[in-house]
């Protein structure tokens, strides 16, 4: 029941990788153009394509970081300018605040000085949450420095 399989080129069952005919079920591998590179040639040029693709990729990145910074840029000047209205808006509350106390006492001296020692107490509370949350920081940044070393040893278990 075996038949022979033809190993001419002009057959086309070899250059499609098809059963040739018979009840053999045999596949014949499809032939593939042989590459006359040497290894150094082709490792060669893989470390060429992936070093491309490693410049593509940070020119993206560059691109995106551009973009996003000039987003946050006009995100931060508009808050910019919403701090100065805010400042603005409590001079103002605080000259009102200054003219209506005024008005009770007859006196803008006394007015004025009750609205300074008012904006003094602000300024105490905020300087000293700000003081206590600061000191909660870590400015070494354990986790990123864990990580690093982390990478260090990898790095080395690849390199031996």
């Amino acid at each position: 029941m075996d038949r022979a399989v033809s190993t001419s080129h002009s057959d086309p069952d070899l250059t499609t990788g098809a059963t040739a005919a018979g009840a053999t079920g045999a596949t014949v591998p499809p032939q593939t153009p042989r590459d006359d590179r040497s290894i150094g040639d082709i490792v060669g040029d893989v470390a060429k394509d992936l070093s491309s693709l490693i410049r593509q990729e940070l020119e993206l990145a560059k691109t995106e970081i551009k973009q996003e910074a000039t987003k946050a840029g006009k995100g931060a000047g508009m808050l910019g300018g919403a701090g100065l209205a805010g400042h603005l808006t409590l001079l103002f509350l605080s000259l009102f605040l200054m003219f209506v106390l005024a008005d009770w006492w007859d006196d803008f001296k006394w007015a004025a000085l009750v609205v300074a020692v008012l904006w003094g107490i602000v300024t105490a509370v905020l300087a000293m949450t700000g003081k206590k949350e600061l000191q909660h920081t870590n400015p070494q940044l354990p986790e990123t420095q864990q990580s690093l070393k982390e990478d260090v040893q990898w790095a080395k278990a690849q390199k031996s």
